[in-house]
């Protein structure tokens, strides 16, 4: 059989490297040449004949991570790897999916299109922030979610009358997904986005009363959609807790999830986090990731607790 290698970027090496010891194989190695004027040049170790699973998650500083993975791609392109799949379990530009108005750029199909011209023969992500993905990708994708894991999480702590929150209607598929594996009940949060950093909520569909609510979302950037969900629950709710795949925050955004009094917020290890502390809770992807790339190496199709429903 082939051989499987992992290659990291600089986006999360710590993740690469879990997954890369749950495989059982030589952990990620290579280094990053950086020019005077700003420009980087990866450099791979020999990946000739191999299956190569390049972890790198587009998180802040997206651009920079962004181009650093497509010139991984193409170093591994012409280092002759057998197969090159792209690894990235936080996929930005995402939320550019449609255009809101004249003379903007679909951003999502930008990307994908540049991550297959340099190199991938597949893309892995988790939980994308817009399904619309797939169908911008020209290459095959394979939709991972952690949603069974950070509800496994969720119900250890809660037992039952527990309600999942979606804290916009974006989000209410989520929250069904979610309440499929923990069985509990559904309630929404209706909206109003006045600008990029502020949100109010307008109204709350669903028996919250006296209940642990879950907010759950599949980013957290700035924090104003989760603050908006919070005010309007703080005093329905007996507690409320927070979990979110991914956690590009923003600058100020964890120190304003902090004042929110929420007693705990629960993300992923799909963009790194070197200093969040409680409430902050970070779960890890790595067994996720190495188990769907165990099953790609070997051709076998990913299991359904893998796939994003």
């Amino acid at each position: 059989m082939t051989s499987l290698r992992v290659v990291s970027g600089n986006a999360n090496p710590g993740l690469a490297a879990g997954v890369a010891e749950l495989l059982d194989v030589e952990p990620p190695t290579g280094a990053l040449e950086r020019f005077p004027d700003g420009e980087i040049r990866p450099v791979v170790e020999h990946v000739g004949g191999a299956d190569v699973y390049v972890v790198q998650p587009t998180a802040p500083p997206v651009n920079d991570n962004f181009v650093e993975l497509l010139l991984l791609l193409d170093a591994c392109r012409r280092s002759r790897a057998a197969r090159v799949t792209a690894v990235v379990p936080y996929f930005g530009y995402a939320r550019q999916s449609r255009r809101t108005r004249a003379g903007q750029a679909l951003g999502l199909r930008v990307v994908a299109e540049a991550i297959a011209g340099a190199g991938a023969d597949r893309l892995v992500v988790v939980d994308p922030h817009t399904a619309a993905l797939e169908s911008a990708s020209p290459i095959p994708i394979e939709i991972l979610t952690a949603v069974p894991l950070l509800a496994e999480r969720i119900s250890s702590a809660h037992g039952g009358d527990t309600v999942i929150v979606a804290p916009d209607a974006g989000a209410a598929k989520l929250a069904e997904q979610y309440a499929a594996v923990t069985g509990d009940a559904v309630a929404l949060v209706r909206k109003h986005r006045e600008n990029g950093t502020r949100v109010t909520a307008i109204d709350l569909l669903g028996e919250v009363q006296g209940r642990a609510a879950v907010i759950v979302d599949d980013m957290i950037s700035t924090g104003a959609t989760l603050e908006a969900a919070v005010e309007i629950l703080r005093y329905r709710a007996r507690d409320i807790v927070v979990a979110a795949t991914h956690g590009p925050l923003a600058p100020a955004a964890a120190q304003r999830l902090r004042e929110l009094g929420v007693r705990r917020i629960l993300v992923t290890d799909t963009v790194s986090h070197d200093a969040l502390t409680p409430p902050f809770e970070v779960c890890s992807v790595a067994p996720l990731l190495a188990s769907a790339i165990t099953s790609m190496h070997s051709g076998h199709p990913l299991h359904e607790v893998f796939a994003r429903a």
